[in-house]
């Protein structure tokens, strides 16, 4: 394996799976995404486009650039096209089972220096690493949403990474043009550890009556300097992928402070999800 890592493998090519994607191809390396169909090759693809064609309007890209990145990534449906790759980067869906089992598969079709890394939020990378064969090269790179603009990136440390595929993945992620972070694999790592009680206390507060959703926002902007209200976060992160994590961590630690609001559980079985749904705590439907 070299230590430049010029062939990138990804798992998914969703929402978080095309934004890796495209902060990979970007910096140059030729991508090779898995995906279960070409209907889904088709949507990673149409939604990087339309991303980039933000890009494009705004002036932060050129049509060349654009077309460029886009040369760089490939799409395929057969797991056997990773067996090139360097590193694999896994972003499918937040469930145990599924990424256990693509995980075992990549580990298979692979090479024995690849790195392979999860970029899970909620789950053990501990646990995850034991559905592979080398788990000593096994290890967290947890990117933000969305993955292209957000500048810090999270090098999980499992119980049995070796400590020289530590240092290959932060001078991957320095390479991309972001800041590693280092951190131990504990629920919630380092960001969400410190940012989920804080939304679920936001959340009660909402729900206690002290304020609306918008003077919520406001304050915490104007107050505490940040560019982005709490409940504006959530409706953008997604109101389901938030009880999500925080449920998560909530049964890995049993610490009161990661227990899912009320609120939050009826908002995300009434189907108001944020941004996506039309319907949260500061879009229409609520």
């Amino acid at each position: 394996m070299t230590k430049d890592m010029r062939h990138v493998g990804v798992l998914g090519f969703g929402t978080m799976g095309a934004g890796i994607v495209q902060l990979v191809a970007q910096s140059g390396r030729e991508v090779t995404v898995l995906e279960t169909d070409q209907a889904r090759i088709d949507a990673g693809f149409a939604f990087m486009r339309q991303f980039l064609d933000g890009g494009v309007a705004r002036g932060k890209v050129t049509e060349a650039g654009r077309d460029e990145i886009l040369d760089h990534v490939r799409g395929v449906t057969d797991v056997s096209a990773l067996a090139t790759a360097e590193i694999v980067i896994e972003a499918v869906t937040e469930r145990r089972e599924i990424k256990r089992e693509l995980l075992s598969l990549v580990a298979e079709a692979a090479g024995p220096d690849a790195l392979i890394v999860t970029n899970t939020s909620a789950l053990s990378v501990t646990d995850l690493a034991t559905a592979v064969t080398r788990p000593e090269r096994f290890a967290g790179l947890h990117f933000f949403n969305p993955a292209p603009l957000m500048k810090v990136i999270e090098v999980v440390r499992a119980l049995r990474t070796d400590e020289a595929v530590i240092e290959q993945l932060v001078g991957f992620v320095s390479a991309l043009g972001k800041d590693p972070v280092v951190v131990k694999d504990r629920p919630g790592f380092l960001v969400n550890r410190l940012l989920i009680p804080y939304l679920n206390d936001v959340v009660q507060a909402y729900d206690d009556e002290l304020a609306s959703a918008g003077d919520i926002d406001t304050a915490i902007r104007l107050g505490l300097g940040h560019k982005q209200g709490p409940l504006e976060l959530i409706d953008m992160i997604g109101l389901d992928v938030h009880e999500h994590a925080t449920t998560r961590a909530y049964e890995a630690t049993l610490d009161p402070a990661f227990a899912p609001p009320p609120l939050l559980r009826h908002m995300v079985a009434a189907g108001l999800l944020g941004n996506k749904s039309g319907g949260g705590f500061r879009t229409e439907g609520h």
